[in-house]
């Protein structure tokens, strides 16, 4: 009985290696991609790229386990999730209320270390960021945030 458990089992992962979720992954830059519109410094553009982009672009590097399943779907549904909370493949789409709000996060999730997501640093020791990195990319989150235009009702907002 148990034999035939554990080989209905592997029979099941046999097969659910077959079906495998789109990537992320885009050969083209982004025509909507925040540098297209906001200056984004080589240094800031290097840590958003190693501790940012993976769920946060529409260009993620995968790592060799994203081919064994379940894990691929897990991952894709993670990706999905990050990309639809803040995509810096995108920003230029977004209107200035909603990149103003977006960038206030970004600073938020940095100072306050809840991005990147653990579980992400599990396997990506190198997307930890240091105090330095946190900082610089709070900066310039707040500093982008001050060069778009509030929009009236959120000016009004802070009036009263």
């Amino acid at each position: 009985m148990l034999r035939k458990i554990l080989l209905g089992l592997l029979a099941v992962f046999v097969v659910i290696q077959f079906f495998r979720p789109e990537k992320n992954q885009s050969t083209a830059p982004s025509p909507n991609d925040i540098a297209t519109k906001y200056a984004v410094p080589a240094d800031v553009q290097t840590v958003l790229k190693r501790s940012c982009y993976d769920c946060h672009s529409n260009n993620t590097t995968y790592p060799w386990y994203d081919n064994i399943q379940p894990v691929a779907w897990w991952l894709s549904h993670h990706i999905d999730e990050g990309k639809d909370e803040l995509n810096f493949s995108e920003f230029t789409t977004y209107t200035p209320k909603r990149a103003r709000h977006k960038l206030e996060e970004v600073g938020e999730a940095v100072t306050d270390g809840w991005m990147p997501l653990g579980s992400y640093l599990w396997i990506h020791h190198d997307a930890k960021l240091k105090p330095e990195e946190a900082k610089l990319i709070a900066d310039w989150a707040s500093n982008l945030r001050s060069q778009i235009p509030a929009p009236a009702d959120e000016e009004e907002e802070h009036h009263h």
